[in-house]
């Protein structure tokens, strides 16, 4: 993916589960919300995405309201459609199925003045799965804070 400038990133996404793959989706949005997104008011913690009646939504993403909005704010947390082609709708749908699989959305760019978003297709972390990357992390840093402090 050629990503553009980076609005928003889900850290939380990758402790929580396996990514298996990444997709790119446009999102519907009203003015005032691209407005606020560019502001990087938005939240993409607790969001996901499914098929609903052969279409993709975007579900808890919470976009803050712009405050020279008025009237023409929306709903903080309201669904949001995302775009994809009907061929990719359809083969996500197939993958979502299959036990434990989840489309999260892990970031937020944009993309020639367009806000896009990046969903990956995942699987969940069970808490010993959790406990061991971060073992395995700190073990990283611990041996690379050695090799540091040897070379110098």
């Amino acid at each position: 993916m050629d990503k553009g400038k980076t609005l928003a990133q889900n850290r939380k996404a990758w402790h929580d589960y396996f990514i298996e793959d990444t997709y790119e989706a446009g999102i519907e949005l009203a003015g005032t919300e691209v407005k606020s997104i560019r502001q990087g008011k938005v939240n993409l913690k607790d969001s996901h995405a499914a098929v609903y009646k052969g279409e993709l939504y975007l579900y808890s993403m919470h976009i803050s309201p712009y405050e020279q909005g008025n009237i023409f704010n929306k709903d903080p947390l309201r669904t949001r459609k995302l775009l994809m082609h009907k061929g990719e709708i359809m083969r996500l749908a197939g993958l979502i199925q299959q036990d434990g699989y989840t489309l999260v959305p892990i970031e937020l760019y944009l993309k020639k003045g367009r806000v896009k978003v990046a969903l990956a297709l995942c699987k969940g972390k069970k808490n010993y799965d959790k406990r061991d990357a971060i073992a395995k992390r700190d073990s990283k840093r611990e041996i690379e804070r050695i090799l540091k402090n040897n070379n110098q």
